[in-house]
């Protein structure tokens, strides 16, 4: 008689990246978000999850961000929220190997949470189109529905209207200087410029466009400036998002890797290529 059928492996689920190329605020709507425009570039960088069903249908993260409350945690928030859309009882453990430097403004958090709600649709059979899962990952972060595509994309309104890219193929060095930025604490800053024009597609494709949170970021994190200064003498050294973390551009991937070699000891690095198309999507 053969004994007991092995479990099956599990699979793993990637969460990548982003890079805000460029960050563009055009005005404050009355409801208090901002009006926007910006470029989303996906990372070959990121986090990883996997999904084991519970028989309790309870929700749970055993493994994730240290001192961050499960019941805070996106990926929860996310579970639950497609539990109730889909009408089920299910449970599940959520995993999450972190790589992605919080605070960064490299959109881990919601990039979790779309990788959550993708990976359980699949697995709980929720039969949801993506159109119907982007709708409900807007309702747990605006940087949540472009993972959700799994494009990378032009995004306009709040980060809502969103319109794939097909960027050209290069390679960036990413540095966190140990410091978070709250991304509300940027938002809410007087000094912010909330009067930027609206740029083009093809202006941006021609060099165009800058992050109008540079300066105030620059301003109220010393290390980020000086981060900034430090990746300019090699590139053209970006804020991605309200930060912390910077990135500049490279077209080979050994001149992006000898800078980080030469990178100060106390910050954080990595080097990743940016793509067109989250390996998210070859899991559906």
């Amino acid at each position: 008689m053969s004994g007991p059928a092995a479990p099956e492996p599990l699979l793993v689920w990637p969460a990548p990246a982003k890079l805000n190329l460029f960050l563009h605020i055009l005005g404050r709507r009355a409801d208090g978000y901002h009006e926007l425009q910006t470029a989303f570039q996906l990372l070959d960088f990121g986090d990883d999850l996997t999904f084991t069903s519970r028989a309790d249908g309870e929700i749970h993260r055993p493994a994730g961000v240290a001192g961050l409350p499960e019941a805070d945690d996106l990926v929860v928030r996310a579970a639950r929220l497609l539990r109730s859309e889909m009408g089920t009882s299910r449970g599940v453990d959520i995993r999450v190997t972190k790589r992605i430097p919080v605070g960064g403004g490299l959109g881990g958090g919601s990039s979790d949470a779309a990788t959550t709600l993708v990976a359980l649709n699949h697995l709980w059979g929720g039969g949801l189109a993506t159109e119907d899962l982007a709708r409900l990952a807007a309702r747990l972060g605006a940087d949540v529905p472009v993972f959700v595509h799994g494009r990378s994309a032009w995004a306009e309104g709040t980060g809502d209207r969103l319109m794939p890219l097909d960027l050209p193929d290069r390679w960036f060095l990413v540095i966190h200087p140990g410091v978070p930025v709250p991304t509300a604490e940027i938002f809410a800053a007087p000094e912010l410029t909330r009067n930027s024009a609206p740029i083009t597609i093809s202006c941006f494709l021609s060099g165009g466009g800058r992050n109008d949170c540079t300066q105030v970021v620059r301003t109220r994190y010393a290390e980020v400036g000086r981060a900034l200064d430090w990746l300019g003498r090699h590139g053209e050294a970006r804020l991605t998002g309200t930060g912390a973390c910077i990135f500049a551009a490279f077209d080979q991937a050994e001149r992006a890797r000898a800078v980080l070699g030469r990178m100060p000891a106390e910050w954080r690095g990595f080097v990743a290529r940016g793509l067109n198309r989250s390996p998210l999507l070859d899991r559906v």
